[in-house]
């Protein structure tokens, strides 16, 4: 992926657009255009007024950046241009993400459970396909599902991404220690290594660089390996928030430390997965419960192409993280929306099977397989099944079976020696013919 250069700006051009404000139409454009975070080769086919260039346009951009620019993580220079829209983002996901407030009326109390399972296993499935895992969601859920052990590396970087995320959610309240961060790599690329000895291990040769997928070509190549010990220590005060000289929102640090992490490759493998789960572990360490319930991987895998080239814009421009920080807000609030649709359908799904519920003596999980039966008469489920559906014990799953069976609503049948499942029964029929 071939990033275009930005222009060369004259040291005096950009002073004087810095000291002298430009004319209200200037002022607007540029607003714009910062307030998505444009890079050059965006800006350049803006439509200038008259007297204006693309390269005089992009004197002011730069201008206005310079003006509200702060240091993030001095040792790389990185800085942050920071936005109105970054700051009133933030800020709105605190109202809705922070704290207790909204958490019962966001999230039903009784469907936290099976929400909570759903979007973990979203998180980790489609964060391994980004970085190579070629199975199947459908698939890798099944195997998350069932607990199955892992076939193949796709697989294992799967069921290793669910185990790290399970161990974030236990672990989120401890601060961060280079014993803590080698053990979540670890975790997550156990058994997927070219060298099994680097999984839980930093890297110690200059061998690793970032490529283009198609072209090969070297898009990246981080500091040297011996940087890293120096990093790690600064990584862990940044995360704890030790000795703080300025405020950073406490979102835009957690992207900072993703982009850190990927940017400078402590792993000869795994950066990204494990950069988008300490971002994770940073944000529920913070109180953001509801990231717990966000598959932000969905959205960053189905838009990858733009998350590629927030890191480059970024180290291209001066290391301005504004174009990293800008795509992580819209990618949150993008993963926002869908929690909403979810748990909206869902709902909806609920009341849909509130009608089997009135038809006979049923509970609402029966309601609930009844109505996936009348949708699907072709369905096959078994007790496990309806575990992990409903997020109950195999007690209650046996007992909400028996009552469908003694109804003959389904019918039981043998899949082996042992093991048992449940098809549609024939009165099933005359229970929908009322």
């Amino acid at each position: 992926m071939v990033i275009e250069r930005t222009p060369e700006i004259n040291k005096e051009d950009l002073f004087e657009a810095i000291i002298s404000p430009p004319n209200i139409q200037i002022e607007e454009i540029v607003e714009k255009i910062n307030n998505s975070f444009d890079y050059w080769d965006t800006v350049k086919y803006k439509k200038c007024p008259a007297g204006y260039t693309p390269t005089r346009l992009w004197t002011f951009v730069k201008a206005s950046r310079l003006k509200s620019m702060v240091k993030v993580w001095e040792k790389y220079g990185v800085n942050l241009s920071l936005t109105n829209v970054m700051q009133r983002m933030c800020h709105e996901f605190d109202i809705f993400w922070g704290g207790s407030w909204g958490a019962d009326s966001t999230i039903d109390s009784k469907n936290k459970e099976q929400y909570l399972v759903s979007s973990l296993m979203e998180e980790a499935i489609y964060s391994s396909q980004m970085e190579g895992a070629a199975t199947t969601r459908k698939v890798a859920k099944e195997m998350l599902k069932k607990k199955m052990t892992p076939r193949d590396k796709s697989q294992q970087m799967i069921h290793n991404n669910y185990q790290t995320i399970q161990f974030i959610v236990d672990h989120k309240d401890e601060p961060l220690s280079k014993g803590l961060l080698l053990q979540i790599h670890r975790l997550m690329t156990e058994k997927t290594m070219q060298n099994p000895d680097d999984a839980g291990r930093f890297r110690n040769n200059n061998d690793v660089v970032v490529e283009n997928g198609i072209t090969h070509e070297i898009v990246h190549t981080p500091p040297s390996y011996t940087e890293i010990p120096q990093f790690v220590d600064d990584l862990c005060e940044f995360f704890n928030e030790k000795n703080n000289k300025q405020f950073i929102h406490p979102i835009i640090r957690g992207i900072t430390i993703h982009f850190m992490i990927s940017y400078v490759h402590p792993f000869s493998d795994g950066n990204g997965r494990t950069a988008r789960a300490m971002f994770y572990w940073y944000m529920l360490r913070q109180g953001y419960w509801l990231t717990e319930y966000l598959s932000i991987s969905r959205v960053i895998a189905k838009s990858k192409k733009s998350y590629e080239k927030a890191f480059l814009y970024t180290e291209a421009d001066d290391m301005d993280i504004g174009y990293f920080v800008s795509y992580n807000l819209r990618v949150l609030e993008q993963s926002f929306k869908q929690l909403q649709d979810y748990i909206k359908r869902k709902q909806n799904e609920r009341k849909a099977a509130y009608i089997y519920l009135r038809m006979g003596d049923f509970n609402e999980r029966q309601a609930q397989i009844i109505k996936l039966y009348a949708d699907d008469p072709k369905a096959l489920i078994t007790i496990k099944d309806l575990q992990i559906k409903f997020g109950i014990s195999p007690t209650t799953a046996k007992s909400d079976i028996i009552g469908l069976l003694k109804k003959n609503i389904i019918t039981e049948i043998a899949l082996n020696k042992v093991k048992r499942a449940y098809i549609r029964g024939e009165g099933l029929d005359s229970l929908l013919s009322q």
